[in-house]
């Protein structure tokens, strides 16, 4: 993410944009791709509160008429740069084992707060969230889908006996990740590998004890 200008675009879409809109590659692609850009430069630099179209207009090259008339306002910005972030290709760590794949989540997120280059972008997007209605469901949403993703990990556990089918695989992979949000939002103490690990095993050991299970639903009558 740079200050440098792109060229100014000249064309505008027939019809206004909707937050989220996905179409593939090209110019429409670049020109999200340097909004969303500079929607994180201005998170970092000045919090959302600071952030303004006319900051994402110069940073990003785009005439801020295209901005309103593509994203609709700040908030608008905010949403589809999220949404662009889940648009990636990520898939839950492999090990061959539930231990080491609850294990590999838990330090994958350890380490992106690790760094606090790597750590800006996400946490200006968490403090956004507590400031505008539509970015704390855009929040929401991103993580839903990743916990969504992460499904896999518990289906491949189930598959390899290693844990009861009846595991709710959302509550499971939360109780990985939350400890360590808690501190790092809430307490605000450090974390590393060695509470990375912890927060794997105390979930894993739930989850073995049966804290995640949900009974089947009953049939109903025939």
């Amino acid at each position: 993410m740079t200050g440098r200008k792109a060229a100014p675009e000249t064309t505008v879409p027939a019809a206004p944009l909707p937050p989220g809109t996905r179409r593939p590659g090209g110019r429409t692609a670049r020109t999200r791709a340097a909004v969303r850009d500079a929607v994180l430069a201005g998170l970092v630099e000045h919090g959302y509160p600071g952030l303004s179209v006319e900051y994402v207009a110069e940073h990003s090259g785009i005439h801020k008429t295209t901005l309103y008339r593509r994203w609709g306002n700040l908030e608008g910005l905010v949403v589809d740069a999220l949404d662009l972030a889940g648009e990636d290709s990520w898939t839950p760590p492999d090990t061959g084992t539930l231990a080491g794949d609850l294990r590999a989540l838990a330090h994958t997120t350890a380490d992106a707060f690790a760094d606090p280059a790597t750590a800006a972008a996400p946490t200006a997007f968490i403090a956004a969230a507590f400031q505008a209605p539509r970015a704390a469901e855009a929040l929401s949403a991103f993580y839903t889908e990743r916990f969504a993703r992460c499904e896999a990990i518990v289906a491949r556990a189930v598959a390899r006996d290693e844990i009861d089918r009846y595991t709710d695989a959302g509550a499971l992979v939360r109780a990985v990740t939350s400890p360590l949000f808690f501190r790092l939002f809430i307490t605000r103490e450090p974390i590393d590998g060695t509470v990375a690990d912890q927060a794997a095993d105390a979930a894993l050991a739930a989850a073995r004890a049966g804290v995640f299970r949900t009974p089947p639903t009953p049939a109903g009558p025939a």
